[in-house]
């Protein structure tokens, strides 16, 4: 190999560690954000309590698992609260949908041979239905 190809590996190398070295701090940076956005801090009483309402049984592992989960989505949550949505109108359903309503009418009329029809089994102008065992 040349000078210059071994002077532009040493450069490039140097340019490489410094990179990794930033991306390093930057990261350490973006988990210690998360770590400190962290607030919510389930008890284990908290997962006892939800555990009896849900009627479950849960292992050891599976509590500290459902207080993790618990704890990331109240952190969600607050992070959420932190949004501007004062310039956001509210809605009650995420489809642009409105209830069409008509009024009832109500219309006097038997017509039970026309409903019988449909039934599979007719005795004596009434449905026939299997007996209860």
């Amino acid at each position: 190999m040349g000078r210059s190809k071994i002077k532009f590996w040493k450069v490039r190398g140097k340019i490489k560690d410094e990179e990794d070295g930033r991306l390093k701090k930057e990261e350490k940076k973006a988990e210690e954000k998360i770590e400190d956005r962290k607030k919510n801090v389930i008890s284990d009483e908290t997962i006892e309590y939800v555990g009896i309402l849900a009627k479950l049984e849960l292992s050891l592992e599976e509590k500290e698992q459902a207080k993790k989960d618990m704890e990331e989505m109240l952190d969600y949550m607050d992070q959420l609260k932190e949004l501007d949505t004062s310039k956001i109108e509210p809605m009650s359903h995420v489809f642009p949908i409105s209830n069409v309503f008509r009024e009832d009418v109500v219309i006097h009329q038997n017509d039970r041979e026309n409903m019988l029809k449909n039934a599979p089994e007719v005795r004596d102008g009434s449905y026939l239905v299997p007996g209860a065992r």
